[in-house]
């Protein structure tokens, strides 16, 4: 095509040309002057269209340099992006390793908990761990605590949680956290069923192992997804005054303190008010690194607020039908059995005022909810905001690998792949 062009424009100057000589030679110039026009003209002409030629491909180079530019701009911008992209994924793979190196030590450390447990047991033969200090009964069906090690070992033991939410708006707040075990036929057991052996067996503490493990596998799970919610975690007097147990269960804790606003221990007024030295000064370590307790099964409200406030108790879950039992009228004035001088609806406020927060668990109906209201209580729990759920076991290896016990010492932590709540 460019060919094509010059031979035009050839023939163009050659035209030109040949009229300048040819109009010179009309007109008494003689052939001398045509042909020097001729000449001339064609010099001009050439030398001019050189002139143009290189105009246009030095426009044509500066728009090829704009472009080249332009491409290395977009190229600069691109690696950019890639080097940024690149240190995210490092960082993300250094937390996740070192996530897993703090995993993986938390799962020796609780196989080695149940190893020793087990251990203990075997020396013990058919005598009970802790029956003097729990009120167990040696007499207890052997084939049932047998089924209750049996789910231990086989790791058949599942994680309830049940939600405790904000009122009136029903918002969840907190969760708290079941064990559940399973017989080798896939039954779930009940904590009123199993509990009654395991407690003087000694197998409470392996129980209270793998529900603080999954306790701070599911905060750490909600804490990866921005949610700012706590897990009430059931622990014994029995754990707390273990002497083998507690040290290793107060190092799990250390190395997990930045989870000390979402987990709190729950235990029962009963085992509370009869607490001992050990277990009061084991709590007292607990509550250094931050973590609160809560107050469960509670039968009377005659508390001394004081006792509970230094003893960092945090909550106090008390039944829906409790409250309303202890409603009475005294002098036309609505009170709590439990404390006459004060208006039933100002004793919230007052436990308040020592740092504990009421709530009001085992709500079925819609009239007790309006009952917890009209006592000023901000927070409830029972099966009209939902039952107890079990949680898949995505969700657990999400946030890590629970613990598999095996019968010989020599155990390694299955890894099996899950990923959601249930």
């Amino acid at each position: 095509m460019r060919r094509l062009t010059l031979a035009l424009l050839v023939a163009t100057y050659l035209c030109l040309s040949l009229i300048v000589s040819l109009t010179l030679w009309r007109n008494g110039g003689g052939w001398g002057a045509g042909v020097a026009a001729l000449v001339g003209g064609l010099g001009l002409c050439f030398a001019f269209h050189g002139l143009i030629e290189r105009a246009l491909e030095t426009g044509a180079l500066r728009s090829d340099l704009d472009d080249v530019r332009e491409a290395h701009k977009i190229l600069i911008g691109q690696v950019e992006a890639l080097d940024v992209r690149m240190g995210e994924i490092l960082e993300t793979v250094e937390d996740d390793a070192h996530r897993s190196e703090e995993l993986v030590d938390e799962v020796h450390m609780l196989e080695a908990l149940v190893e020793q447990m087990r251990r203990r047991l075997d020396e013990q033969g058919d005598e009970p761990a802790f029956p003097a200090r729990l009120g167990g009964n040696p007499a207890q069906s052997p084939a049932l605590l047998d089924t209750v090690r049996q789910a231990l070992t086989d790791n058949r033991v599942d994680l309830y949680l049940q939600p405790i939410v904000a009122l009136p708006q029903r918002k969840t707040r907190y969760y708290e956290s079941f064990s559940r075990l399973r017989d080798e036929t896939g039954r779930v057991m009940m904590p009123a069923e199993y509990l009654s052996v395991a407690e003087p067996g000694g197998l409470v503490t392996a129980i209270d192992n793998l529900l603080l493990f999954r306790c701070v596998q599911i905060v750490r799970r909600l804490a990866k997804q921005d949610r700012k919610i706590g897990i009430f975690c059931n622990v014994s007097m029995a754990s707390l005054g273990d002497e083998s147990f507690f040290p290793q269960f107060l190092d799990l804790l250390t190395d997990n303190r930045d989870l000390a606003g979402a987990l709190i221990f729950e235990i029962g007024q009963a085992a509370f008010e009869a607490r001992g030295s050990i277990e009061a000064r084991n709590m007292g370590k607990l509550a250094d690194l931050g973590f609160r307790f809560s107050l469960d099964k509670v039968t009377d409200l005659d508390l001394d607020l004081q006792d509970l406030s230094r003893s960092d108790v945090k909550f106090l879950k008390v039944g829906a039908q409790l409250l309303l039992d202890e409603l009475t009228e005294i002098d036309g004035r609505t009170v709590l059995r439990s404390a006459p001088d004060l208006a039933a609806e100002d004793y919230s406020a007052l436990a308040r005022r020592y740092g504990v927060e009421m709530i009001a668990e085992k709500i079925e109906t819609e009239r007790q909810v309006v009952e917890a209201l009209e006592l000023n209580l901000a927070l409830g729990q029972g099966h009209l905001f939902g039952e107890p759920r079990a949680i898949k076991e995505a969700v657990l290896t999400e946030a890590g690998p629970p613990p598999t016990f095996q019968a010989r010492p020599e155990m390694r932590p299955e890894l099996p792949r899950r990923t959601a709540f249930g």
